[in-house]
């Protein structure tokens, strides 16, 4: 009797679990091990991209993955569910059921066995706490999020363009974003561009004028990541645009259309954006007894195997890994996503073939911010120059349009990642520059 496949789980199919299970696949396939993906989606959309389908300036359709086709080309299985517990004693994760549009269930709550488990299921965003951010702010998440965003944005766009027709010159749509991250900057500029094509779009009367955004950001300066003098030029920047950039803003409450500021008036908005920090789901404690850090990351060990659990590890947003030597996590970027995918799929291989699992190293690459067609700007590491160089312009955007096109040959490989660059070359020629359905 032959002895039972291997099977390998992974739960999240983000940029790194997506990576994970192709390299997965490609490498063992259904002959030698059991590969299995779970998600409670069934398309992937590379999250740095939601802003721009959140903005309209993307249609996702065009450049989603579908897990069930990426999973028969490359050898793994695919479930379509959400994780609800992991039976560590048992070695199995419970998924819940998953119910249609009429609340019937479509898959009954499920049991999926693993010898090794992958938990690359991401992170929420950071609400501290304050009152009314979950209730009356919208986030940037996941595809559907970013997607119903779009819906409000373009009715909200429309009853401004119906109030300015009617004779109210000065009707406005105002929105603020907290957050002065690369989400909360790049939605910020993206939303001017946007509005800026709105009135080809058969909105007469409504422009970058008719639109009024405020972004806040509780520290000193906007985009912490990147050096003083690359966050001034953001910030000047997207003052030209007219975007009321506030620093040393910090959100006290949120009601449904006002943000109340400490020590300053509230601000009155139509709509309402967080993207202010990340932290772990808040239903991980209630999944399994894994250690958890104060904001329900997984805890691991420089090998990113869980610190209970040698069988079980994490990756990407959901992790909390501290290095040797090292007073703070690694941060929560698509760039450690990837080389935590890469350090797993290694470390699996070595345990599978007998050998000890190595430590994970963490080379951070800099960061870029693309400002929608006004301006790129950020900073590459390495060693080239000793160490770090700021880029502008042309050659800035020239680098973050390659970190797209990097995710695309780690997800699909060398051969199809290149046909589909070169097909999203085509589409961004032929397709609308804007989504408004």
């Amino acid at each position: 009797m032959a002895e039972p496949k291997t099977q390998i789980v992974v739960v999240g199919g983000g940029a790194g679990g997506l990576e994970l299970v192709r390299r997965l696949g490609a490498k063992y396939g259904r002959a030698k091990h059991d590969i299995i993906l779970v998600d409670r989606d069934r398309t992937h959309v590379w999250k740095p991209l939601l802003h721009e389908v959140a903005a309209g300036s993307l249609d996702p359709n065009l450049d989603e993955v579908g897990y069930g086709g990426h999973a028969a080309r490359w050898g793994y299985r695919y479930f379509n569910g959400t994780l609800e517990r992991i039976d560590r004693e048992r070695q199995k994760i419970v998924t819940a059921p998953l119910f249609d549009e009429e609340g019937e269930i479509v898959i009954d709550r499920h049991e999926i066995r693993y010898d090794y488990l992958v938990l690359a299921i991401g992170g929420v965003s950071n609400d501290f706490g304050i009152p009314g951010v979950r209730e009356n702010a919208m986030f940037l998440e996941n595809r559907p999020q970013a997607d119903a965003f779009r819906k409000r944005l373009l009715n909200a766009c429309l009853r401004v363009n119906e109030r300015r027709q009617r004779g109210e010159a000065d009707a406005k749509l105002r929105i603020c974003i907290v957050g002065g991250g690369a989400t909360g900057v790049e939605l910020s500029a993206e939303l001017f561009n946007a509005a800026k094509g709105l009135r080809t779009y058969g909105l007469e009367v409504f422009d970058e004028d008719a639109l009024e955004v405020s972004l806040l950001e509780a520290g000193p300066r906007i985009l912490p990541a990147l050096r003083e003098d690359l966050s001034q030029a953001a910030t000047t920047e997207l003052r030209a645009l007219g975007i009321d950039v506030r620093t040393g803003a910090m959100v006290s409450e949120i009601e449904k259309n006002r943000v109340h500021v400490k020590d300053a008036e509230p601000i009155e908005a139509d709509m309402i954006l967080w993207a202010a920090g990340v932290r772990g789901d808040h239903g991980v404690s209630q999944m399994s007894d894994l250690e958890l850090d104060g904001i329900d990351r997984i805890m691991v060990r420089p090998t990113l195997q869980t610190t209970k659990d040698d069988r079980i590890f994490a990756i990407g947003d959901c992790a909390n890994c501290t290095l040797p030597g090292q007073d703070r996590p690694i941060p929560p970027r698509a760039q450690s996503a990837h080389q935590m995918a890469s350090c797993v799929f290694d470390n699996i291989n070595r345990i599978l073939s007998g050998q000890k699992p190595r430590d994970f190293v963490y080379k951070d690459h800099g960061a870029l911010v693309n400002l929608s067609r006004f301006e790129t700007i950020g900073s590459l590491m390495g060693n080239l120059m000793g160490g770090s160089m700021a880029l502008q312009g042309r050659i800035a955007r020239f680098a973050y349009n390659s970190l797209y096109r990097m995710h695309l040959l780690a997800v699909h490989g060398y051969v199809t990642g290149a046909f589909m660059i070169a097909a999203g070359r085509v589409n961004k020629v032929l397709r609308p520059k804007l989504k408004l359905h």
